[in-house]
């Protein structure tokens, strides 16, 4: 029997994430296998945001934890950057900068950032950055061009809102009721993630499989068929249940 399904597994230490779909190389099972249809533009950029999200979702669930930072850098209107180049070289210098005082300390700095730029010209970062001892104080004394605020880190839906969040474009900003002219997404590379279980099944259950330990969290779930493929698909997290004694 072909095993014409595959599941991709991404572990991690509070959840699982599981992709099953079948292989595009078999075509759907009973029909003849049709030629793929070219993606719009608007396809491509709604999977590229998919994928965007994904990623950062994956980083902030390997990396960060509860009580790190989700810190604001704001700019004084004399201090905007004339344009997103420049934007980017301020804020290289502020990592710069903390990662030096990070290093002194022990630790590595590690950082996901979104530059954002609103429709009325005011200009602003938003990064997730781990949080050591002072972190808060080398963080505003590194950042000379406005004020800094901060929030802690919490788990909620397993990172995915926040992953959404801090990889925004003025295409996706509206849910936030935000307007962005400009946005610029970027990670530090001291973030990997292990690439998936891969496991090529014979059949399609009708079903998600349970695990003992975890719960499956509906509003991860999403089952469809590609439309350009004609191939069902679904993704899914498996969340641990933590239990307290």
């Amino acid at each position: 029997m072909k095993k014409r399904y595959k599941r991709l597994t991404y572990i991690f230490p509070n959840s699982i994430e599981v992709y099953e779909y079948l292989d595009g190389r078999y075509g759907a099972p009973g029909e003849k296998r049709e030629k793929k249809k070219k993606a719009t533009k608007e396809e491509i950029a709604k999977r590229n945001q998919w994928n965007r999200e994904r990623k950062v979702r994956h980083k902030l669930k390997t990396w960060f934890h509860e009580n790190d930072y989700l810190v604001l850098l704001t700019y004084k209107k004399e201090e905007r950057p004339t344009d997103m180049k420049t934007a980017k070289a301020q804020f290289k210098t502020w990592y710069e900068k903390l990662r030096k005082e990070f290093r002194k300390r022990g630790a590595e700095l590690r950082w996901i950032r979104n530059i954002e730029k609103g429709s009325r010209g005011n200009w602003h970062v938003h990064v997730i950055i781990n949080r050591i001892e002072d972190a808060d104080i080398l963080i505003k004394k590194a950042w000379p061009h406005g004020s800094v605020t901060f929030k802690h880190l919490y788990e909620s839906r397993d990172f995915a809102d926040l992953a959404a969040y801090i990889c925004k474009t003025p295409e996706t900003c509206s849910k936030y009721k935000e307007s962005l002219s400009e946005a610029s997404y970027s990670a530090s590379k001291n973030l990997p993630v292990e690439e998936p279980k891969v496991k090529k099944l014979a059949y399609w259950r009708k079903e998600p499989k349970e695990k003992e330990g975890y719960y499956i969290d509906r509003d991860s779930f999403h089952e469809g068929i590609n439309q350009r493929t004609k191939c069902k698909y679904r993704y899914y997290t498996l969340v641990r249940i933590h239990r307290r004694i």
